[in-house]
């Protein structure tokens, strides 16, 4: 199988080293990407500054994207990747804590895919990623037994 590359736009350490950890738990054979802050993301998806190297970076074939981002905040971020041609069909799934409606609307009406609301609690995120990972990038994941 082809590896599909994830890119995780997200500032907070805590929710990146939950989504790392339910990576790995679920086996998926997708490469994740962390980039930290919405400009960063830009230049990811552009193969620009540090990322013009894509055998390192990857274009992604899935966006998580935070909205609370430092620089350019995730819905900034989303509007721009809307205004690339080659990104149109790109799935952005918009991973945050705001169960605000006005933020779903409002992201669902600039281009997101799909607006999942982070847990409580961060141990259900394979959970959360499962359907995701199946939906989006059409692939399996199994759990690891020993994780």
């Amino acid at each position: 199988m082809i590896n599909k590359t994830v890119l995780y736009v997200e500032d907070d350490e805590h929710d990146v080293f939950f989504v790392k950890r339910a990576f790995e738990h679920l086996s998926a054979s997708h490469c994740l990407r962390v980039v930290r802050n919405g400009l960063n993301a830009m230049d990811y998806l552009a193969g620009t500054g540090r990322f013009d190297d894509r055998q390192r970076y990857p274009e992604p074939s899935l966006v998580l994207l935070d909205l609370k981002l430092p620089g350019k905040r995730g819905m900034e971020v989303l509007e721009w990747i809307r205004q690339q041609e080659r990104f149109q069909t790109l799935p952005v799934v918009i991973f945050t804590a705001s169960d605000l409606e006005f933020d779903r609307r409002k992201n669902m009406e600039r281009g997101a895919t799909d607006y999942i609301v982070k847990p409580a609690d961060m141990n259900n995120i394979p959970a959360i990623l499962t359907p995701i990972l199946k939906r989006y990038l059409k692939v399996e994941t199994s759990e690891r037994e020993d994780a």
